[in-house]
């Protein structure tokens, strides 16, 4: 499943922030394959001011509610701060399916990226995710997020004018199964629904209530 979601109403507080931190290039935090064809430079998110940038950003994403019901995250990596210009690109890759050491150590589901530049502000940049029998190519507006299957093949497209900034970051799902987690998705839309034509107490919510907890028991991992 691949999903946009509107992640940030006002980007421009970000982006002001943004400005002041300091960018390295981006191959040192990429694996061996992808280090090959990855040409952007990443924010250095340390230090008081990165690192509220950092907790703001993750809160932004984990706090969504759509994100909630489309990736029931269990954990969500560090996230990176990415900018590609000068025909930087990020050439077609998949992502690593383990990240992390230690405790921190993590299964990446999925994958998402929130776009901070609006699309005017640079040519190229494109998100191209391929998928069987599909190939999509995104470009959404500043502040919405994109979220993709992390098994899936992607790249980013040369930016050839101006300057692409975007956040990306990866999510474990209690759910690993992802048509488990688009049905459970689809239950959930279907309950917000009904909750605006039913009482709460109704037999039909109660019985969907039950029906998505058990669910959720039955395919969630420890």
């Amino acid at each position: 499943m691949i999903l946009t979601v509107r992640a940030v109403e006002d980007p421009a507080p970000l982006a002001a922030r943004i400005e002041r931190l300091e960018w390295r290039d981006g191959r040192a935090t990429a694996g061996a394959t992808a280090k090959a064809v990855k040409r952007n430079l990443q924010a250095v998110l340390k230090g008081r001011e990165g690192e509220a940038l950092h907790g703001d950003l993750l809160g932004l994403v984990a706090d969504n509610p759509v994100v909630k019901a489309a990736a029931q995250p269990r954990r969500f990596s560090r996230l990176l701060l990415s900018r590609t210009e000068d025909g930087g690109h990020y050439g077609a890759h998949v992502d690593n399916a383990l990240m992390g050491t230690g405790e921190e150590r993590m299964r990446t589901d999925i994958s998402f990226t929130l776009f901070l530049s609006p699309p005017e502000d640079y040519e190229g940049g494109e998100l191209v995710v391929y998928a069987a029998g599909m190939t999509q190519w995104i470009k959404p507006q500043a502040g919405e997020l994109v979220l993709y299957p992390s098994s899936s093949i992607h790249e980013v497209r040369p930016v050839t004018k101006g300057a692409r900034v975007a956040c990306v970051g990866w999510i474990e799902s209690w759910i690993a199964d992802p048509s488990q987690r688009e049905m459970l998705f689809d239950l959930e839309n279907l309950r917000v629904s009904l909750r605006a034509s039913l009482p709460r107490q109704s037999a039909e919510l109660l019985t969907l209530d039950k029906t998505i907890a058990n669910l959720l028991r039955m395919w969630g991992r420890r």
